[in-house]
Formats: C-alpha cells, structure tokens, sequence
C-alpha cells in the first residue's frame, strides 16, 4: 500500500534537480465547532491502515505522535487499532470509533495505488457517494506544474494521481498550510484523514489543531517522572499505597522499568502543585530524582 507521500507530486520537497516556487494557497477558515457550541473533545482513538504495518515492514511512528498530540492538549486516547487494507474492516472500524470517541484520525492508504482505499471505504462506511474534489485538483495540479516527471504522465497515470483528491461527496476539506496541498479530510464532524508518511502526517497533525475544539488549559494534564535505580518489586508496595492515597486527588501513579537500569515513576494529574508535591515524596522516599520529559525521552528512546 503507498501513501499520499509515496507519489512524487505530493511532496513538499521536489527533486534537488529541479527548482519549484514557494506555494502560498489560502488555508481553511475555522468552521463551527463540529461537536456543538461550549463543547470540546475529550476522548479520541486511532485507526492505523495498512498491510505493511501488520507484516512488519513500515515501523507505526505515527500512532506514537498522536498519543503525544493527544496528551499534550487534554485529550484522553482510548484506543489504538491497526487494520489491514481491508474495505469491509475500515467500514466497521470506522463506524464503531465515531460512535463512541469525539475524535477519530486514519492513517494511510490515501495515495493513488489500487491498495489505497481509504477514502472509497468510508464513503461506504457512512453513506456517501465519492467525488473530485475541485479545488484539491487546482492545488495539485498547481503544485505538479513545474514537475515534468509528473506534467507529462499518460492519461491512465493522470487518472491513478487524481484519486487522491477522490473524497467522500459530504465531508468537510480543510487546508492546515499554505505550502500542502494534502487537505485533511473530515466526516461526520469527528473523524479526520491522514496520509501515512510521518514527516506530513506530523505537519497536518500539528496544523489541525487550530480546527479542533480542543479542551481548555484546566483540563490539560501535568506528568512528572521521577528515576530510581531501585528494583521495581522493592519499590511496589510504596506505589500501591500512592495510588491508593492519591487517586482521589486525580493522580495516576504508573512504573516502567528499564531492565538493569532502574524504573520511571509517572506521575499524572490536573493539579500542577499537587502533582509536584507528590514527586518530591516519591523522590526522597525511592531515592530517586526529578527528570524531565525531554530526558525520560531520550532514555528510553535507546532501549
């Protein structure tokens, strides 16, 4: 299965060959809020298609990154699913998560590939019939003018590039930056369309949120994590009592271990002061010390 990415006309960065102008495209008024007024999105889920991940070879990058959206901006990420090239599973899959999270994305199977049948697929999955969208057609071809690779492909070559701008007939385009010409695609007010390829998927992510009725600075969480070398069965009673003593407040108390190394204690709440309080016990009494996230990142990036 390709991506969106996986055709040269959808890159931001041509061939170093050739030279192509700074595009500069009108991006998307904020609509209305999707969900309705005062309200925002408080649990999401994650779709992730493609065969190439269920057989091992593309590496999901992008489930990760989400998660880390997710958290960032208060947003509780229920569910992560991984789905083959499918119609009958993306149809299912996608029904279910819209009902029951306020904010769903797919990933991959949007490229022009017999195999990309993401769009076709949820048109089906929510009653709609698919059409060329115009001004994602003016985009594209804008964008492919100055590619003579792509400018002179044969009319059936023309016909497999122009599927990507193939949407569902009812669904909302929103164009997140003036130099992509990938829109992302949103249904029923919930679920949007990414490309697969991290680098954009990471780009339209980001520029996404802007469109999202994201949830307020109060409902945003704060995570301390605190290292001790101690074994994690020595330090488990302790955190069994945490738990149970802070769960009240809203404090959630998790342990990962680092074998040989030591454990991370994760510290989670709405309550900054609290949540900085408590950290400073669990150091003093783990014999441990405050790390920061950039920190615990990069440590547990090289196991």
């Amino acid at each position: 299965m390709s991506t969106v990415s996986a055709d040269p006309s959808t890159s931001t960065s041509p061939p170093k060959e050739q030279e192509m102008p700074q595009f500069n495209f009108p991006v998307s008024p904020v609509p209305e809020n999707p969900l309705g007024e005062g309200r925002y999105i408080r649990t999401a889920a994650a779709l992730m298609i493609g065969d190439e991940i269920l057989n091992g070879k593309t590496l999901d990058r992008n489930s990760n990154y989400f998660a880390r959206f997710c958290f960032e901006n208060g947003i509780e990420l229920k569910r992560i699913e991984v789905i083959p090239d499918e119609e009958d599973d993306i149809v299912e899959a996608a029904r279910r998560l819209v009902k029951n999270y306020d904010f769903v994305i797919t990933s991959g199977g949007i490229g022009p590939t017999h195999d990309d049948i993401t769009y076709q697929s949820l048109a089906k999955a929510f009653d709609q019939p698919l059409e060329h969208h115009a001004e994602t057609l003016r985009r594209m071809n804008e964008m492919i003018k100055y590619r003579t690779d792509i400018a002179n492909q044969t009319d059936e070559q023309r016909k497999a590039r122009e599927r990507m701008a193939l949407f569902p007939a009812r669904a909302e385009v929103l164009y997140i930056a003036p130099d992509v010409w990938v829109p992302v695609v949103r249904l029923e007010g919930k679920l949007c369309v990414f490309p697969g390829i991290p680098k954009l998927f990471q780009r339209m992510l980001d520029g996404l949120a802007a469109y999202l009725p994201l949830p307020p600075a109060s409902e945003r969480p704060f995570r301390q994590q605190i290292f001790t070398s101690l074994p994690e069965s020595s330090i488990a009673p302790f955190l069994t009592n945490l738990q149970a003593r802070t769960k009240s407040a809203g404090v959630r108390v998790g342990s990962y271990p680092l074998l040989s190394k030591g454990v991370y204690v994760s510290l989670i709440g709405r309550d900054v002061a609290a949540v900085k309080e408590i950290a400073e016990e669990v150091a003093k009494e783990l014999q441990g010390r405050l790390v920061s996230e950039e920190e615990a990142r990069k440590e547990k990036a090289t196991l």
